[in-house]
């Protein structure tokens, strides 16, 4: 079996079990950290699709499928980009990884958008995770060594959305994703490869003002990463993308002209199979429809697996904003639990976040004690005003 140095291992094991619960690299034919099979958490290829890319919604546990929309709405409702009300605009996102021990290891999100008409929005963005240099072995001894290597992955994403009515749109995108862990590695045991696979997003979106003192009421629903089995050897041996469900509401209300509050609630899904002897090689459709009906501990495991979050995000003069929230997952699903807390600024066209996440359940995270990054720049254009959506 594959044997990296201490440090390398420790890292694929940190990312994997902070993301994933217990995240094993596999489609190898040989897994390099072994499967509990009496362990519920549910394991997918690149988790790294689900690592929130921005600060604003980093601040607010993870919430952001109904949040008003923003440079980086693709990644969490393709939908919202629709009530987009700035005319095109550029984001870029920087958050560290294991930043406590190792200072090589990062997720970059790149992400622009730009509003066609007052119905239409395109987008376009890419996501890099460089997980540094690692030293690959194959045993104890100097001989044994294969290598050094830097894993990486990326996802790049087109977006198209539209609205419906003036309270109402949907939207898609288009993925492709490629993860390279180990490059052309070869040894006596198997043959390891890059992996691609191409997914897709749909999003639905409902906005509406409120009589009561200038308020507003948002739902969103999201279904991501929908797409083919992904594998790093042959056609034998392919996981599950983290195809995923995320549902949620936010509320946001202007307690005077100057001050307002958003509250925002999300629920999350892992639209993949419950960890069972053979779920691993059921297909994509038969693995994506049952997964609300597999779990072995009938309907209360199907209610754990679903994750939540809460943010808060407080606006003064549209200037300075200060976020908090929460974010909880069921123990024998992951067990992350985590507090959250963001600031943000903006004027005339820049925009700046930053977040920092705290664990409240006594267990270390990759994303503990570390400052997330993202700016932004919006721009105004002109839309005419003959364009008008139909009710």
């Amino acid at each position: 079996m594959l044997i990296m140095n201490k440090l390398a291992l420790a890292l694929i094991v940190s990312f994997c079990v902070l993301e994933s619960g217990a995240q094993t690299i596999k489609g190898t034919g040989t897994a390099l950290i072994g499967q509990d099979t009496t362990n519920k958490v549910i394991t997918t290829a690149v988790p790294f699709l689900g690592i929130t890319p921005d600060a604003r919604a980093a601040g607010m546990g993870d919430a952001g499928v109904a949040t008003s929309a923003d440079a980086n709405a693709g990644y969490w409702n393709s939908a919202k980009l629709a009530f987009i009300d700035k005319g095109y605009g550029v984001s870029a996102s920087y958050t560290p990884w294991l930043g406590k021990i190792i200072n090589d290891m990062y997720v970059f999100y790149l992400s622009g958008f730009y509003k066609i008409n007052r119905t239409q929005t395109v987008a376009a963005s890419m996501k890099y995770f460089n997980l540094g240099e690692v030293q690959f072995n194959q045993g104890p001894d100097p001989a044994d060594l294969l290598g050094r290597y830097n894993p990486r992955e990326f996802a790049f994403d087109v977006t198209y959305s539209r609205l419906l009515t003036e309270h109402m749109s949907i939207g898609g995108a288009l993925r492709y994703i490629h993860s390279n862990l180990t490059g052309y590695l070869s040894t006596n045991s198997f043959d390891a490869k890059p992996a691609n696979s191409v997914a897709v997003d749909f999003g639905f979106y409902y906005n509406k003002p409120m009589v009561w003192k200038n308020s507003n009421l948002a739902f969103g629903a999201t279904i991501t990463n929908l797409g083919g089995k992904i594998s790093y050897s042959d056609a034998n041996n392919k996981d599950f993308l983290p195809t995923n469900l995320r549902i949620g509401s936010a509320y946001k209300i202007e307690v005077d002209p100057l001050n307002s509050f958003t509250f925002a609630l999300d629920f999350n899904k892992l639209m993949v199979p419950s960890p069972y002897p053979g779920s691993k090689t059921k297909s994509m459709l038969s693995g994506v429809l049952g997964s609300f009906t597999d779990a072995r501990g009938g309907f209360s495991e199907e209610i754990s697996e679903i994750t939540t979050s809460f943010g808060v995000e407080y606006w003064h003069n549209s200037v300075f904003a200060g976020r908090l929230g929460y974010f909880n997952e069921a123990k024998d699903k992951g067990n992350r639990k985590y507090a959250t807390a963001g600031v943000g600024f903006r004027y005339n066209k820049f925009g700046l976040d930053v977040a920092y996440l705290v664990p409240t359940n006594g267990r270390e995270n990759a994303l503990a004690e570390t400052l997330r990054f993202t700016i932004m720049m919006l721009f105004e254009k002109k839309v005419k005003e003959e364009e008008s959506v139909t009710e």
